[in-house]
């Protein structure tokens, strides 16, 4: 009997749910079946940091970036040096034809603005491998937030409606207020604008102050964010990490700390929530003992709970199985 209620259960939910959502600004469909341990997301793993091996993992995702492609990372704050080199992802960029975005900071700095932003791009050497897109150069707009505690919008760049797919190409280290900074952290605070940065870190009361949220209030909006961009791509995005580098700081840190534990791989998923907790997790079991301090930074700052709220929104999975590639 119990076996025929969750049959019926099951088919229920198929039949009710739609498939995956393109980008478009409809209501982002539910899941069919939560992850079992047949069905657990893939996050597939290269120990070999190579320009051939993000190409290769990128390939193993089975799906192809079509379309005009927005490749979204961080082009790094001046003065820092810790950023995905332009050497290293020059080769996938150019392979998909596409175009690097970004948007403009809150917070000062080299990259407040959209003529500093591009000339520390181009410092970088980022605009001498692809087009570098400020998305909120000339305006913002708003995706809808469905199911959050904090957000009801995301303001983003006004150029992101241009793009067909997201690359969410991340680089994974620490991060002085979010503990860490991987994928969901580069597809939220990162394609958010200068308006929406602020609006995050205020966990949804301001545009003009990042305010004094309790910080799982800021990791819950943080989380928020990020879905509003997985719900409207639907299935046209995908997210590849790199864990190199990895300072307890962000590369938006002008003068982040020195990495003190060694570099881990290239990880790659089609659900970030599995993705940020892998390369989480491969961190705590390091065996490079400086790996403390990065750990103390994320567990200080209450990082994992930005994957707890990811998950309760229905954006992943943190169950998840590794394949490790040659």
């Amino acid at each position: 009997m119990k076996s025929s209620f969750l049959t019926m259960m099951f088919a229920i939910l198929f039949a009710t749910s739609g498939c995956a959502q393109t980008q478009t600004n409809q209501e982002p469909s539910l899941p069919e079946i939560p992850p079992t341990e047949e069905n657990l997301p893939k996050v597939y793993f290269y120990k070999e940091i190579s320009s051939e091996n993000l190409v290769k993992i990128y390939e193993a995702l089975g799906r192809e970036a079509k379309g005009r492609v927005a490749v979204k990372l961080s082009t790094g704050e001046p003065g820092g040096h810790n950023f995905l080199q332009p050497a290293l992802i020059k080769e996938l960029v150019q392979i998909v034809n596409g175009t690097i975005v970004e948007c403009n900071t809150a917070y000062g700095g080299g990259r407040a603005n959209t003529e500093s932003h591009l000339k520390a791009a181009a410092d970088h050497g980022f605009t001498a491998i692809a087009t570098v897109d400020i998305m909120d150069a000339e305006g913002e707009t708003e995706l809808p937030v469905t199911g959050g505690k904090h957000l009801t919008r995301d303001i983003v760049g006004k150029n992101y409606l241009n793009y067909d797919f997201t690359i969410i190409l991340s680089h994974f280290k620490g991060h002085a207020m979010g503990g860490f900074g991987g994928a969901i952290k580069n597809m939220s605070i990162g394609i958010a604008s200068s308006n929406g940065k602020r609006l995050i870190h205020s966990a949804g009361t301001s545009t003009t102050s990042w305010g004094n949220p309790a910080q799982d209030d800021f990791l819950e909006s943080m989380a928020e964010a990020a879905k509003a961009v997985a719900d409207h791509c639907g299935g046209n995005i995908l997210y590849i990490s790199v864990a190199n580098n990895l300072s307890v700081d962000c590369d938006c840190d002008s003068s982040p700390a020195d990495p003190e534990m060694g570099d881990i791989g290239i990880l790659a998923s089609l659900d970030p929530v599995a993705l940020d907790r892998a390369c989480t997790d491969l961190v705590r079991s390091s065996e490079d003992h400086g790996k403390i301090h990065l750990i103390e930074r994320i567990d200080s700052r209450h990082g994992m709970h930005t994957l707890d709220h990811a998950e309760s929104l229905g954006m992943g999975s943190q169950k998840y199985e590794l394949v490790e590639l040659d």
